[in-house]
């Protein structure tokens, strides 16, 4: 029984580690066309990070200028909810750490932007249900995750505070609730 509690749970971290691989190279490919269209001769086209960001253990954002580093310690949680995993923590099903962290709450609760943005990614991804990714600019992204309903199309302009999904489980998560994650040139960081 035990060997096979064991592997079971191998399987479920091999999972994670691939849906976590499956995010990676979604922001990876929209750091990519944000850094083309930066390179383009355009007016206002602000971005993400290139492709070639380094990797980072522990990512630090905190002395990176600009309008969305200036909210640091200012931001609101996405939704009202009781936080059920935290950036860093191993996850229950072992292996893996938290990249983000999971806020338990009721289902169809609206999930509010952190800050204004343009949304570049409103889809269904395999381990992460209905995603929202939202670029800030200066190279910080959002992401929201497990949602029962997205609100908002790729390119639209988001304002703080504005309802861009409602929470669900469409992650394969067991709980209802909102998996949120901040991201600077790819990198993951606290978003407590």
């Amino acid at each position: 029984a035990i060997a096979g509690r064991l592997k079971a749970q191998g399987r479920e971290i091999d999972t994670l580690k691939r849906d976590e691989q499956r995010l990676a190279k979604l922001i990876e490919g929209l750091a990519r066309i944000a850094a083309m269209k930066k390179a383009a001769p355009r007016v206002g086209a602000g971005g993400t990070a290139g492709a070639r960001t380094p990797k980072v253990k522990s990512h630090d954002p905190g002395n990176v200028g600009g309008a969305f580093a200036a909210l640091r310690g200012q931001l609101r949680l996405p939704v009202k909810g009781t936080i059920a995993g935290r950036f860093g923590q191993p996850r229950p099903e072992g292996g893996a750490t938290w990249r983000g962290i999971f806020i338990r709450a009721a289902e169809g609760l609206e999930v509010r932007a952190v800050a204004g943005g343009a949304v570049v990614f409103s889809d269904w991804l395999r381990g992460f249900g209905n995603l929202l990714i939202i670029d800030h600019g200066d190279d910080f992204l959002s992401v929201y995750g497990n949602n029962e309903s997205l609100l908002a199309a790729v390119g639209a302009s988001v304002k703080d505070g504005e309802s861009v999904a409602t929470v669900g489980n469409s992650g394969g998560n067991p709980d209802s609730g909102l998996y949120f994650e901040l991201r600077h040139r790819g990198q993951p960081f606290d978003p407590l």
